[in-house]
This record gives C-alpha cells, sequence and structure tokens, in this order.
C-alpha cells in the first residue's frame, strides 16, 4: 500500500515525497521523548499539494499530521501515516497592525523583519528563534510577555486553512461555518473549563464569544481540525523603554505568594525559576536564596516600579534599564529548559509528561506543595521554573530509572489534583501524546462530547493527526524512549 500511495502522491504534489528509512527516521521524533515512524513523508510546495495529500489520505485511510519545526515537547507532530512538513511555507508580508504569515515561517525571522521597523508579535517562547508559527498556532504558545499581551489565540484576526475533506476555509469569513462554531460554544459546560490565564488543553471553544472568533478554534488544536496555510496576526509597536527587576527569594512558597500582590502592578512579565538557573547566573545572590522573580514593566515605569518596591516580600537584587542586559538577564531565564537538563545525567531524566500544568494564580503556592507531596511519593526530585504570573510552572523530574509504568502513575496522580486546583494539565505546549487521554477528565463527559463532535464536523474520517485531543487509548507511555 506505501509503495501506491506515494506513486500516487508522486504524480500530483509538486513539492517532495519521501518514503526511505532516513527521512522516516528523521521525522519519527521532535523535541518530545517520544518517537514513532511514520510511512511517507511530504513537502507540499503550495496550497494545491496540501489538498491533494488530504484528498488521497482521505481515499486511502491513511493519516496526516502536521509538522512544523518539531520543537514540539509532547508528540503532537508524530504518527504512523503521512507527515505533511510545511517549512516552504514561510510567506511573511508585514502591513501597519497585522501580518500575513504561512506556517512555515521560522519566529526568530519573524521577529528580526518585524524589529526593522519597530514592531514585535507578542508572544515569545524561549525556543522562539527556531520555533514555527504553524507550530506556535497548533499549541496555542504563549511565553513570558503573555500576562499583558496574551498567547497566540489572542493575537490572531483570521486563519485559512483546509479541513480534513481538503476544503479550503478561512475562518471567520465563512459566516455558515463560523456561526455552527458559535452554536457549539452556546453548548459547551464553561464551568468545567480551567479557571486559568492560559490554557492549550482540548479545543479551546470559550475562547469564542461572537462569530468573529470562530478562527480561535483552530488555535491549540495541534493539526486535528485542519491544516493551516496562513494566518493575519497582530503586531505591536515596540515599547519605548523597559524595566527588568530581579528579586530574590529564600523560599519557594512565599514567592509563589508574593505573585498575588505584584501582578496587581501591572506588570508586563512575572518568571519564576529555581536554583538550579539560578546557579547558572553570572551574579552572586544571597546564599539562602532558593529562587528568582523576573518581573518587567514596559508602560508607567516609574508608578508601578514604585509599587512593585512596596509590594515585594523577596530582596530585589537587580534593577536593569540597560536594553543590552535586560536582554542577557532574559536569556539567562530563557536557558532554564537547558541548565534542567543539564544538571540532569541523562539516565536519571524523566520524559517531559506533567511539564506544563498552570493553575488559578491565586492556588499556585498550592502547586508547589503538590509537587512537593509527588516528590515525597515518587522518590523524584523537580527543577521547576515557569511563567509564574500566570500561574504556570515546567516541572522536570529527576530519578533513577525505574518501571515505565510510574510515569503514568505520575501523571495521574499530578492531574487529578491540578483539575481539582481549577487548573489545566496544559498552558501553553499542547497535550499531544503525553496528556490528551486526561483532556476526558479534565473537561468532563458532556464537553467531551462536544469536543467529538466538533473534530467529526471538520475531519469526519479522522485522519488529521489522529490520537491526539480525542483520543480512545493511553498514549501516555507507549512511543516513549525506554525509561
Amino acid at each position: 500500500m506505501k509503495k501506491s500511495i506515494q506513486k500516487i502522491l508522486e504524480s500530483v504534489i509538486d513539492g517532495n515525497v519521501y518514503s526511505k528509512n532516513e527521512y522516516r527516521k528523521f521525522y519519527s521524533v521532535d523535541a518530545s521523548s517520544y518517537q514513532i515512524i511514520p510511512k511517507i513523508v511530504v513537502i507540499p510546495e503550495n496550497e494545491k499539494d496540501v489538498v491533494s495529500t488530504i484528498k488521497i489520505a482521505k481515499k486511502f485511510n491513511i493519516s496526516v499530521t502536521v509538522r512544523g519545526a518539531g520543537t514540539g515537547l509532547v508528540g503532537s507532530a508524530l504518527n504512523k501515516g503521512i507527515i505533511l512538513d510545511m517549512k516552504n511555507f514561510d510567506r511573511l508580508k508585514i502591513y501597519k497592525n497585522h501580518i500575513k504569515v504561512g506556517p512555515g515561517t521560522i519566529k526568530g525571522k519573524l521577529d528580526k523583519k518585524l524589529e526593522q521597523q519597530r514592531k514585535f508579535f507578542p508572544p515569545n517562547p524561549s525556543i522562539g528563534a527556531f520555533c514555527s508559527i504553524g507550530g506556535m498556532l497548533g499549541n496555542n504558545s504563549s511565553g513570558s510577555r503573555t500576562l499583558k499581551y496574551g498567547s497566540m489565540i489572542d493575537n490572531i484576526d483570521e486563519i485559512t486553512f483546509v479541513d480534513g475533506n481538503g476544503k479550503i476555509i478561512t475562518l471567520p469569513k465563512d459566516k455558515k461555518i463560523s456561526k455552527s462554531i458559535l452554536e457549539y460554544r452556546k453548548k459547551i459546560k464553561i464551568e468545567k473549563f480551567p479557571k486559568v490565564s492560559k490554557n492549550s488543553s482540548g479545543y479551546l471553544i470559550d475562547k469564542i464569544k461572537t462569530i468573529d472568533d470562530a478562527h480561535k478554534l483552530l488555535v491549540g488544536s495541534e493539526g486535528t481540525l485542519g491544516i493551516i496555510l496562513s494566518a493575519k496576526l497582530k503586531i505591536k509597536n515596540i515599547p519605548k523603554k523597559r524595566i527588568l527587576f530581579i528579586i530574590e527569594y529564600n523560599s519557594i512558597i512565599k514567592a509563589s505568594k508574593n505573585c498575588q500582590q505584584i501582578i496587581k502592578t501591572n506588570p508586563s512579565a512575572i518568571e519564576f525559576v529555581d536554583k538550579t538557573t539560578l546557579k547558572n547566573i553570572n551574579f552572586k545572590f544571597d546564599k539562602n536564596s532558593k529562587c528568582l522573580l523576573f518581573v518587567e514593566y514596559d508602560e508607567k515605569i516609574k508608578t508601578n516600579s514604585k509599587k512593585l518596591k512596596a509590594f515585594s516580600s523577596g530582596k530585589i537584587a537587580k534593577t536593569l534599564e540597560n536594553k543590552k542586559e535586560i536582554f542577557q538577564w532574559w536569556r539567562y531565564r530563557d536557558a532554564s529548559l537547558h541548565y534542567s537538563l543539564k544538571s540532569i545525567k541523562k539516565e536519571r531524566r524523566i520524559p517531559h509528561v506533567i511539564e506544563d500544568a498552570a493553575v488559578p494564580l491565586e492556588n499556585l503556592s498550592k502547586l508547589f506543595s503538590l509537587l512537593n507531596k509527588i516528590n515525597k511519593k515518587f522518590k523524584t526530585k523537580s527543577i521547576v521554573y515557569g511563567h509564574a504570573g500566570n500561574g504556570n510552572v515546567h516541572v522536570r523530574l529527576v530519578a533513577e530509572r525505574q518501571k515505565m509504568k510510574m510515569i503514568k502513575n505520575i501523571a495521574t496522580a499530578y492531574f487529578d489534583e491540578i483539575i481539582r486546583l481549577e487548573g489545566t494539565i496544559t498552558a501553553e505546549h499542547g497535550d499531544g501524546l503525553a496528556r490528551s487521554e486526561f483532556i476526558k477528565k479534565q473537561y468532563g463527559d458532556e464537553n467531551y462530547r462536544i469536543f467529538k463532535k466538533i473534530k467529526k464536523s471538520f475531519d469526519p474520517e479522522n485522519i488529521l493527526n489522529p490520537g491526539k485531543i480525542i483520543s480512545k487509548k493511553s498514549t501516555v507511555i507507549e512511543n516513549l524512549e525506554k525509561f
């Protein structure tokens, strides 16, 4: 079957079609700990190629999984059928207050082009220099300044995509489809959605208030509803001035509780790092310091800085106003993943599973207490950093090699408590293979039924990235590297 599909694809695709082992192995991994070897890799050259691939896949009942730059942490871009690499869709056109961009555009390239015009696109993942806009849309990516500027879903006006039937759709321009999405929105049980300021779990239909928001359904959908061809994104003027405060604390719980006061001062960012990152920064902190908060402002700087000094319960170690110095210190924060991996011997690393939960800010200290319980129960240690202002914590677990089942047990115990705290199992990295099986538990039976109806309406034959978001089996430890 593989050969016949390949020949059919090659006869109609202007781009490239590969099935040799070296290509299949290359596309069998991403930045996660999972591996799935696909049957075929297609690198489309144009919109027609994408439509043709989906129509052929539907005919032969083979899956199509879209891939950006492969920087995802939960295996969202991995599957057994066709992998559709959108790297040729790197078009970019800049207007006064928005951009038209293709999914293959790399965020680092976009940032450089915008900076030349004193503009910026707000979502800024720490891996931003390397990730693609399509991947960022698929995961509803965020970053350090989400607190003020929002996630991908808050910075988009329009999406053009191909659905599971091979039909090209532009939302919210297509009013018929936009109205049908709004009807789904009216049926959800909103009280079962996480009470958080950022979320990338399930279908984000709670963000749709009118038919003009219909395109937002595609954001965070991980290629399960359609293959994005282009997007219209909002851009902002680069702030004339920024100020960054580095605050040290002798207690993680104390720092997490202080965030509730600091957020009242309207910062653009409140970021957290524990001692693992702190030790890698070229600065002499107090020997009793356990963690840092990075607090940034880009407007009403004098007023807000004064408020911060009154509200802070930690010690302000650095006040940075020089652009180069601010950039350097943000690089320390953005390198937290690198520092955490560097500090853990490879044989003691536990694969990414619980690395991206978020809770309401008032429950952030409870999240850290929960981590202490997890560490005690499962004999693990944790390295922690993240977007404290959004209650979003990234966790790297360290343990002696144990049975694979332990990973699932940790995930189940952790997510049960996150849901009880009205949080989300993933705030910006997506569900993928790591968390899709827990979505029903998070949203409840009724909302999950609506999610399945949404999936069916856009992808009736279930060919678009099957097993992600709507999942019939447990995939949290299946296809993981040996542990």
